[in-house]
Order: C-alpha cells, then structure tokens, then sequence
C-alpha cells in the first residue's frame, strides 16, 4: 500500500493543482459564491468519508431544533433519484440516501431535504410554507458555489489531516491549507482519555482559528422497531455484527466478543438480494446489530426481532458549552 501510494503521488500533485486553482478562482471571484440572508452552516471535512458528519449534524440539530426552525440538506450520497427532494411519507433510504432518511426518521421537527447543487436546494426550501430559519449543509465544504455563514470542519482523531496527503495517494480532497475557511476545527473521535498536553499539540499542528475536541458515546442499548435489548446483557452472546461504513472499527469493538461472526461492506452500500441472502446465511438463527445508518437500508428485510441497531451520538471532551454559544450566537445574528 505504502509502494502504491508513492507510486500514485505525482497525481497527488496534479490533482492539488487543480483543486488549488479551483478554490483561487472562487476566493478571487472568478468563480461566483452565493450566500444567503439566513444563518447557513456547512459540516464538511478535508479527508475522504469517516470522520463523524453524521452524529455532528444530529449534535446541530439537538442544539437548535428547539429554539428555530431547521433544515438539514444534503446531497443524498448513492441515492437512486436525482434533483431536489423533500423528505415525506413517501422517502426510503433509496430516495433520500441513508444519511437524510436518518435524519428524517429521528427529527421529526425539521425539514430534511437532498439536492446535488446546494444553491437550488437552499432556493427551494426557502420557497417552502413556514421556511427554515436556519439550513445545516451535510458535507459541503468543498461545494465552494454556496458561502455558508458558518463552516465545521471535522478530522478523526488518529487519522488527523495535517498527517495526511491530496488524492490519490492520500485521503485529502483539498490542501492541507484550506483548514483556515473553517471558522472552528472539530477533532472527532478522541479518546476521552486525551490529554491537554496532547490538544495543544493537535491545535498548533492543526493551525485552525479555533480547535474543538469531541468523542463518540455509543448507546448501552440496541434497538429495534418495538424491542430494545441492553448491550451488557447481548456482548458476550453469540451475534452477527454488520457495518457498511467508513471506519467502523470502533463499532465492532464496543459490541464484540470472541464467538461473533463479523460482515463488512464499502461505505453507503446498497444491500442487494445477495447480500441480505448472505447475512442470514451468516446469522444462523443469531440476533443481528449493525450501525444505524446501515439499519435504514436494512430494516425491510428483516423481522424487528432479528435485526438492531446501535446509536451514537458525539459529546464534547471540554468547552462544549463554548461551542454551543458560537453557534447559537451566529445564529441569533441573523434570527432577531
């Protein structure tokens, strides 16, 4: 792999070039950014997939659902339907993409949209009867067409993207640099354990404006339509753990013990007959547990009694409160 990598780095190299001339062109206005007169903030990362949009964009949600009306918008990644959609009675995992079918099933209080070009989306909700006051952009840092208000840029923990290179021989899908459009840098994924040694450290490596450090609470309990069962009391049965996600390591550890049966596919995978075959081949009769976001393309395969899932939700190590007062703050600049 390392052999590949340093085979592929004069990719690298171009493909920064072009990525570098794309954000001058916008940064110069060559290129042309569209805000909005609403509080729009984009959750994005530099890196390839696996560093906890999800749970950050639910974090949002928690936060200001109470206080105003939200929507998410996402692009609806590997969805099969195209154009702007709005999430109803009618949305599937299939429609939306497993991401927004998420948030509409949790929150049932906001607007879930999905549309490729960001632009029209936000001119689409804010067409809607009692229109959002404030729009949460799912993975949009890159999508430069739109100029958020606020920007959230996430790294993993142990996987940090000042350590890393562009694409192809790399994870990065922008320089190292563009770390300083985010108005606050979350390090996601941290132990709790970590040190304010070790955060100084990160923050003056990672250059950000402002640095943020957050971990992933799993829940005690799996849950199914109508059951729930704790995880004390199913660790150490015998179960079937699947996940089609980005890194989910961290998932099977929380759940495994040594007699458990363990299926990985690629992230955002499209279970097809085959594979839904395979994973009751593989159960034998077991319970089965995968991630939430995997759950909502499963769900219709499998008897609630058969198949869970496990939710996350990500907290902060420290200054959490802080964090809340930026966005709210933001907010309330434009929310009178």
């Amino acid at each position: 792999m390392i052999f590949l990598r340093k085979i592929l780095f004069p990719f690298a190299v171009l493909y920064g070039w072009i990525i570098q001339l794309r954000n001058f062109l916008f940064d110069q206005g060559f290129l042309k950014s569209y805000a909005f007169d609403l509080p729009v903030i984009a959750v994005g990362n530099l890196s390839v997939g696996g560093t906890g949009k999800t749970p950050q964009i639910e974090y949002l949600i928690r936060l200001l659902s109470p206080r105003y009306k939200v929507a998410t918008l996402s692009r609806g990644y590997k969805r099969q339907s195209e154009g702007f959609i709005l999430a109803d009675q009618t949305a599937t995992a299939a429609i939306l993409g497993d991401e927004p079918f998420q948030f509409y099933q949790k929150f049932q209080n906001i607007a879930v949209a999905v549309d490729a070009d960001r632009k029209n989306g936000i001119e689409k909700l804010l067409l809607l009867p009692g229109k959002p006051e404030v729009i949460l952009l799912d993975d949009a840092f890159q999508h430069r067409k739109v100029k958020a208000g606020f920007y959230i840029l996430l790294t993993a923990y142990g996987d940090l993207f000042y350590d890393d290179c562009m694409l192809p021989s790399g994870n990065l899908r922008e320089g190292k640099k563009e770390v300083k459009r985010a108005d606050v840098l979350i390090v996601t994924k941290c132990l709790p354990t970590i040190s304010e040694k070790e955060q100084q450290e990160i923050r003056t490596k990672a250059g950000a404006k402002s640095v943020f450090f957050s971990s992933i609470d799993y829940d005690d309990s799996v849950y199914s339509k109508g059951h729930s069962l704790k995880v004390t009391a199913i660790r150490n049965s015998e179960k079937l753990l699947v996940a089609g996600i980005a890194k989910p390591e961290s998932f099977f550890s929380y759940l495994k013990s040594g007699n458990d049966t363990i299926l990985t596919f690629p992230d955002h995978h499209h279970f097809n007959e085959k594979d839904i075959a395979d994973i009751k081949h593989q159960a034998a009769g077991r319970i089965i547990i995968t991630t939430e976001k995997d759950y909502v393309r499963m769900k219709d395969y499998f008897p609630a009694a058969s198949l869970f899932y496990l939710p996350i939700r990500t907290s902060f190590i420290s200054d959490g409160e802080t964090f809340d007062r930026l966005i709210l703050d933001h907010v309330e600049n434009f929310v009178v």
